[in-house]
């Protein structure tokens, strides 16, 4: 009796300290993002982050190494949150509508916090080498899980590689909006930019898929 009793100690003490260590990572993790969007990449020091954290120096080094570690970590982090997100209420329509709605959920996922910090690390990224090589793998591994996430939704309503392509597209041209925004530019003409490129990617999938179905019909006859 008494060894049981010690074995479900044991597992409850473990699970406990697992929790634990997940939220320190977790506090750093949002304290690093926060740093970045507030006080930009030169801002953001270690010391910064973890009196944000309301931790120690040597809690942040038993998670986190390096510096550029913690960076790409912090990124990967809340690029996770944003697509647990939209894993929860995507819902693509049918038809040409699929374009516009999967437009505007990239735009939302991809702007705001995320963009702000992500952009203040490639930014630093250009000059150091370390960084670079910690974001890179993260920065494609995010990218490529986003793009399944898109493809689960869409089904057959759109092709693979015109979906992908119109993926790619739109993650350039969103982050170039975000960058407008953060340098001050005029919010109108950003969301009159994000309807016109709903429209041009429309009408291509569309035109693709009306090409398609003309041809098909052909060798039906």
């Amino acid at each position: 009796m008494r060894s049981g009793l010690h074995v479900k100690y044991v597992g409850v003490t473990h699970r406990t300290q697992r929790e634990r260590r997940e939220r320190t990572r977790e506090a750093l993790l949002d304290a690093t993002i926060d740093c970045l969007v507030e006080l930009g990449y030169s801002g953001t020091t270690v010391h910064e982050i973890c009196r944000r954290a309301g931790l120690s120096r040597g809690a942040q080094q038993h998670h986190f190494t390096t510096k550029a570690e913690l960076m790409a970590a912090a990124v990967e982090h809340l690029v996770q949150r944003l697509r647990d997100e939209v894993a929860g209420s995507i819902t693509l329509p049918p038809g040409p509508e699929t374009v516009g709605v999967a437009i505007d959920l990239l735009w939302c996922g991809f702007s705001g916090k995320l963009s702000t910090a992500a952009l203040e690390l490639w930014v630093a990224a250009r000059t150091d080498e370390e960084l670079r090589r910690s974001m890179l793998p993260v920065d494609r591994a995010l990218a490529r899980s986003t793009l399944d996430l898109y493809r689960a939704a869409a089904g057959e309503d759109l092709p693979a590689d015109r979906l992908e392509t119109l993926f790619w597209l739109t993650l350039n041209v969103t982050r170039g909006l975000a960058l407008d925004a953060m340098i001050g530019g005029d919010p109108d003409r950003r969301a009159r930019l994000l309807d016109e490129w709903k429209a041009m990617a429309t009408a291509m999938l569309t035109g693709s898929a009306l090409a398609r179905a003309g041809q098909q019909g052909l060798r039906e006859r």
